[in-house]
């Protein structure tokens, strides 16, 4: 399975249905139509049900199953989307935290998920995809039933404290008027930190959502600390970063099709990046980790790197790294940026080399004077380590991070101005990843810039990122 997710492709197709199109029952909403033209030159329409949103199919046969939207129905905000599925006191608390229009993203997955269809959500990094999914859930959790409702996975610590942060504040306490329902309960079960308190917390009363990393998760489920016999909606968002490694992939299987069934909860798969989408789409459907009619919602497929992105290169020797990345620095002066570095390698660990990150670290902390702020975040440092970091970064400030892969997805920044390659990724989702931390800022028409410093041999690799993501990068010269 993890072959299908080695490289990246842009695609045309906006929507892709696994399911052939029939006769659909009759049902008394006002519809909006979407027309799809479909490969074989037949049409048929996608009804949207207003005010309620509930899709269903008109009458059709439809040989293939890719379909590319034509006319879209809008909505001009995310209360007239949300009214009717989700609670009031969620949609007033988050208009409250600034959520007022819908992103083009949540424009055209909502209906889909408020029909309860099996997603995968594929859009760039910072379009809403997290926000979407979370609506979804409290419009089908009842705080009144026991267990475990909802179940979002995620691949690292720093992205599940973000999404654990957005949800307890979507699950704020109801209003007074309707303080009879019981307040709606958020679990973070993430690597790193002491899990006894939530093996008893999960056995006296489970929490409604459960936000957890696959490592802890899957050694809950394994313990029978909680059984998933409630759920009705599995978030597995960065998909395509579960399937780095073949224990991870094994975890995902099990927990696709052992510990729960497809045919009894809503599936939803996010991502910003889905290589071979229609392999994987076969492949949901084959393994039984979606029903047969998953949807694959892909916003933006021509074009995945944000248009608001500036690419450079520089050229240098492996002497001059250090050296050049100083410069670049003092030239630029950004307010606010992030600085990749490759992971230490097994044999550079045997000999006992310092990592690259705490090198670099050091270097800009003795070198560097243009920013008061240098943090370090690695996989290696331990959890309150990681804690201090954010926690840095989250004070204000201009700020200079260093850091692995660990934070391409998952630290959200929006103040980020500049993205510096200090070594290249290992492909071109891991760019597309990298390079999503800056322009996250909403309605910002600032440019933003991702810098590579790379040695003469590396052109070709920034070549191929270049053709698989379709960018521009510029020479620069120092």
């Amino acid at each position: 399975m993890a072959s299908c997710f080695s490289a990246t492709h842009p695609y045309y197709v906006s929507w892709t249905s696994s399911a052939k199109f029939g006769q659909s029952s009759n049902l008394s909403y006002v519809t909006k139509s979407l027309v799809f033209r479909c490969r074989k030159r037949t049409q048929c329409a996608l009804q949207i049900h207003c005010p309620l949103m509930k899709a269903r199919v008109a009458s059709s046969s439809m040989d293939t199953t890719d379909a590319h939207i034509e006319e879209n129905s809008s909505f001009s905000t995310l209360r007239e989307l949300c009214e009717g599925h989700v609670p009031e006191h969620v949609i007033n608390r988050m208009e409250e935290i600034g959520y007022v229009a819908p992103t083009e993203v949540q424009q055209q997955a909502l209906p889909v998920l408020f029909a309860g269809r099996d997603c995968i959500l594929q859009a760039q990094t910072g379009s809403g995809k997290t926000l979407a999914y979370l609506l979804q859930i409290f419009s089908v959790i009842d705080t009144q039933r026991f267990g475990v409702q909802a179940l979002i996975v995620l691949p690292t610590r720093e992205l599940g404290m973000q999404v654990t942060e957005v949800t307890r504040k979507l699950a704020a306490k109801p209003s007074q008027a309707e303080r009879q329902q019981k307040p709606c309960t958020v679990m973070a079960l993430l690597d790193g930190g002491r899990l006894t308190r939530h093996k008893r917390w999960l056995k006296a009363e489970p929490p409604t959502i459960v936000i957890a990393t696959l490592q802890s998760l899957c050694h809950m489920l394994e313990k029978q600390i909680f059984g998933l016999g409630a759920m009705q909606v599995l978030v597995i968002d960065e998909v395509d970063f579960m399937f780095n490694s073949s224990k991870q992939v094994d975890a995902l299987r099990r927990l696709l099709t052992s510990y729960s069934s497809s045919s009894s909860r809503q599936t939803i798969f996010a991502s910003a990046s889905v290589p071979q989408h229609k392999r994987f789409l076969h492949d949901c459907i084959q393994h039984k980790w979606t029903k047969g009619d998953v949807v694959h919602v892909h916003v933006n497929p021509v074009q995945p790197m944000p248009s608001c992105l500036h690419h450079r290169f520089v050229v240098c020797g492996e002497r001059e790294r250090h050296s050049t990345l100083l410069l670049l620095l003092q030239s630029d002066a950004p307010q606010s940026a992030i600085v990749f570095v490759g992971e230490q390698s097994e044999k550079s660990k045997k000999a006992g080399n310092a990592p690259p990150t705490t090198i670099l670290f050091d270097f800009l902390k003795a070198s560097f004077l243009g920013c008061s702020t240098i943090i370090l975040l690695e996989e290696d440092m331990n959890f309150n380590q990681r804690a201090a970091s954010l926690i840095d970064l989250r004070g204000g400030g201009d700020f200079l991070l260093v850091a692995t892969d660990i934070a391409s997805r998952g630290v959200d920044l929006p103040e980020t101005t500049h993205i510096y390659n200090f070594d290249l990724p290992r492909d071109a989702v891991n760019y597309l990843h990298r390079a999503g931390r800056a322009g996250r800022k909403p309605f910002s028409d600032d440019k933003y810039f991702v810098t590579n410093i790379i040695a003469p041999e590396e052109r070709f690799v920034l070549q191929r990122f270049k053709n698989e993501l379709k960018f521009f990068c510029e020479e620069l010269f120092l």
